[in-house]
């Protein structure tokens, strides 16, 4: 009886602290299966749905598409979205184009449509934001923050910056890559600077891109190049912690001046579109994933270089995983707050996602440098990826995210 009453006090199944794009996305697929939701997101509900362009842009893989489209989302970005058929990488020098060996996929080769899809930051958080709207079971908590939680045999609780006080079975921390949820539950984190900073922003430019995505290995960090609707790309450019912060400095004509011999004439001129963000870089893994009666999502679990834009696909993974893991315990009768459930979930997700964010810091390592010997190594050994198929539509798989087995929403099945 005692179970009973402490489950009649909860004010919802699952707290959701954060609302940036994880968090509303694994509400949807909770609430969506049955289970009451609520989220706590610090950010007022239109400041980004109703923003103009600024620039910031997500890869999405094909699995990231299927867990969109299982909650009601894809559907209502068609026309925001910009297909990926083909990505290029190369190594390089500013002013001297593509190294001799370069990578070259293409979609054709897995037949699974395009690899890929940009979608700007605004457009896929006002289809989030209108879907939680429309969805029964979930409660949006915009602008408020969390100031304290506690655990016990009965659940978890979290108390609001106004006062007001939530209960429920599980808090899922989907609150970035320094976690409030994480911190106040003892969960440390592993991690490393990388010394360098990531200037993001969009240019307009004469020619078309055709949906090609491009990689540009330089010797103080990539610069990568992803397709926008119309004439319109965005950069993600890593620079030197201290050079980034020189260029950053500079008024748009001069950063367009330091940017130019990087990006190359391929598109013909370039013209900057919306405005000019930077981000340090750094790798944050948390030493866990589940604390008693807390998850970790996305950023909040593993902060990664966004060298092969992977941080938003792996914090869907993470999102299709969870889901489905508390969805299952729910309907078995199980406390889905429990730790043996919690652990399903921190088995499932924690090696893949160390694995993945270690690979992405070897390649960052092996490549963000001017090193002869390293330039011979790793030429020949993108020749060799791109020389034998079978490797080649591997890699293309994995980045897709649709290698092995993936949780049920990420094949676009619901829970």
């Amino acid at each position: 009886m005692a179970g009973l009453t402490e489950a009649m006090k909860r004010d919802a199944d699952v707290i959701v602290v954060g609302g940036g794009l994880n968090g509303p996305a694994l509400a949807l697929a909770l609430a969506q299966a049955g289970l009451s939701v609520i989220v706590v997101d610090a950010q007022p509900a239109r400041a980004r749905a109703e923003a103009a362009f600024d620039g910031r842009a997500y890869a999405l893989a094909i699995a990231s598409k299927r867990l969109l489209q299982a909650v009601g989302v894809w559907n209502r970005i068609l026309g925001g979205i910009q297909p990926i058929p083909e990505i290029k990488a190369s190594d390089g020098r500013p002013g001297e184009g593509p190294a001799p060996f370069f990578l070259h996929f293409d979609a054709a080769e897995i037949e699974e449509g395009p690899m890929g899809f940009m979608v700007e930051d605004r457009h896929l958080y006002a289809a989030l934001l209108a879907a939680m709207a429309e969805t029964e079971g979930l409660t949006h908590l915009a602008g408020a923050t969390v100031v304290a939680q506690s655990v016990d045999a009965g659940g978890a609780s979290v108390t609001l910056s106004d006062g007001r006080e939530l209960r429920a079975a599980l808090i899922a921390g989907c609150d970035g890559r320094t976690s409030g949820t994480a911190e106040r539950a003892g969960i440390g984190r592993t991690g490393w600077d990388y010394g360098q900073t990531a200037l993001v922003c969009a240019v307009e430019h004469d020619l078309p891109h055709h949906g090609i995505a491009h990689q540009f290995f330089m010797p103080s960090g990539p610069l990568a190049i992803l397709p926008l609707t119309g004439n319109r790309s965005s950069i993600v450019w890593s620079e030197a912690t201290e050079t980034a912060a020189a260029i950053a400095g500079l008024d748009d004509a001069g950063f367009l001046e330091v940017l130019r011999p990087r990006f190359g004439d391929f598109l013909g001129e370039i013209r900057l579109a919306g405005a000019r963000f930077r981000y340090p870089l750094n790798l944050t893994l948390a030493d866990r994933y589940a604390a008693e009666r807390v998850a970790l999502v996305g950023d909040a679990a593993h902060g990664v270089h966004p060298i092969a834009g992977q941080g938003l696909n792996l914090g869907f993974r993470d999102v299709g995983a969870l889901s489905e893991v508390l969805v299952d315990a729910a309907r078995r009768g199980e406390d889905i707050g429990a730790g043996l459930v919690l652990e399903r979930y921190q088995d499932w997700r924690r090696f893949d996602s160390t694995a993945l964010a270690l690979g992405m810091d070897t390649v960052n390592r092996l490549f963000s440098n001017d090193s002869a010997v390293l330039r011979g190594v790793r030429d020949i050994g993108m020749g060799l990826v791109g020389a034998v198929p079978s490797l080649r539509r591997a890699f293309i798989r994995q980045a897709a995210g649709v290698a092995g087995v993936p949780p049920k929403l990420l094949r676009g099945v619901g829970l």
